[in-house]
């Protein structure tokens, strides 16, 4: 998701306390990084690497200028081969200290093995963030935790509005799934100022738009 959908998702959810939400739960990740200069641990499960957040945040923290975004990822498997910053284990996290914020990712509840490790983390004074579907043990672990849509146990088609044509990729504002959440956090943690407050449309007139804007041919080459 680039930047213009970003930014017209975020037109989308206006009024509603996702745009607060994330912005809030992304100024606590760069309170916690920016003292240290850094010291970002990005993990996930053994079933959910979050590859794409740990890419949109080396990207927010070049576009950004401020390198303290750059994480590394922590992998529960590691094939042969694997250059080095893609070679680091959860042995790291035993590591993790007074300095250090480890930031969690997964829509799935985390097995007792990664819970004790993020326990000792934040034990031995690491700041804990959680991006999750809600799981109340990691939750509780975490300084701060913002909670995603679960994961559907099976796909169900919306009723169709006639009054609105189909926009692609478009999430209801109650439900955003966990990889919308991390589109507009990482987004959010780059950010060098808030945008002014704009007038509040409803929902409806923002979804037209955005479904015109996205269905619109591009302009011409100049």
């Amino acid at each position: 998701m680039d930047a213009v959908r970003v930014a017209l998702l975020r037109e989308v959810l206006a009024g509603t306390e996702w745009i607060e939400a994330t912005r809030r739960f992304a100024g606590s990740l760069r309170a916690a990084v920016a003292p240290h200069g850094g010291g970002l641990l990005l993990v996930g499960t053994a079933g959910y690497e979050p590859w794409h957040l740990a890419a949109h945040l080396d990207d927010e923290a070049a576009w950004s200028g401020l390198p303290e975004l750059s994480p590394t990822l922590v992998r529960h498997r590691i094939p042969a081969g694997a250059p080095a910053h893609l070679a680091v284990g959860p042995g790291r996290l035993a590591a993790a200290g007074r300095g250090a914020t480890l930031l969690v990712v997964t829509p799935e509840r985390p097995d007792d093995g990664l819970l004790e490790r993020v326990h000792d983390a934040r034990r031995n004074g690491a700041t804990v963030l959680a991006l999750g579907s809600g799981d109340r043990d990691l939750h509780s672990l975490a300084h701060d935790a913002l909670a995603a849509a679960p994961p559907p146990e099976e796909p169900t088609a919306a009723p169709a509005d006639p009054g609105i044509r189909d926009a692609p990729d478009l999430p209801r504002p109650a439900d955003l799934d966990l990889d919308t959440v991390q589109h507009l956090v990482s987004a959010a943690a780059g950010e060098n100022s808030r945008p002014a407050p704009r007038h509040r449309r409803r929902f409806r007139d923002r979804l037209a738009r955005l479904a015109e804007t996205l269905a619109a041919p591009p302009p011409p080459r100049w």
